[in-house]
């Protein structure tokens, strides 16, 4: 593939999410999550991370928050975009370089995570679906990510 995708389409329990792939803003991220969504590595994986007024978290595969891919973690791309509602980043742990698979979409304005998180992408179609994502940390009987795309 020569050209970068341009969308990541996540059909989700809630229904239909569609997520602008910003290449301009974190390459490798963006490249990642592309290749994760293709290799299907997303398919039925839940949000288990779901916090009022913040953020759905995604993109570990036990559904727990503490795993990712077999793929190395990434070096950090931090960059000036702000969080706020509908920016997709990438979740992470202590160490700035330790995202792997593992993202969140913000339900609201979330500045404190400015230029400390990889920000990765934006909602362009379904917030409204990400909306009614339940709630929970950890979520009872979670939605998941039916299938995720890169196009």
């Amino acid at each position: 593939m020569t050209d970068s995708p341009k969308t990541l389409t996540l059909e989700t329990t809630k229904g239909t999410v569609t997520i602008r792939l910003r290449p301009d803003l974190a390459p490798k991220h963006v490249e990642r999550i592309a290749q994760l969504a293709n290799e299907k590595f997303y398919d039925n994986v839940p949000f288990h991370r779901v916090l009022e007024g913040f953020m759905a978290q995604t993109g570990c595969p036990h559904g727990t928050g503490t795993g990712g891919s077999s793929y190395p973690n990434l070096k950090a791309e931090f960059n000036a975009e702000p969080h706020v509602r509908g920016t997709c980043s990438m979740a992470r742990a202590q160490s700035p370089d330790s995202a792997n698979s593992q993202f969140f979409i913000c339900f609201d304005d979330a500045g404190f995570l400015n230029k400390q998180y990889t920000v990765w992408g934006e909602v362009t179609s379904g917030m409204e679906n990400v909306d009614k994502i339940k709630r929970g940390e950890p979520v009872r009987d979670p939605d998941r990510i039916i299938t995720a795309r890169a196009e």
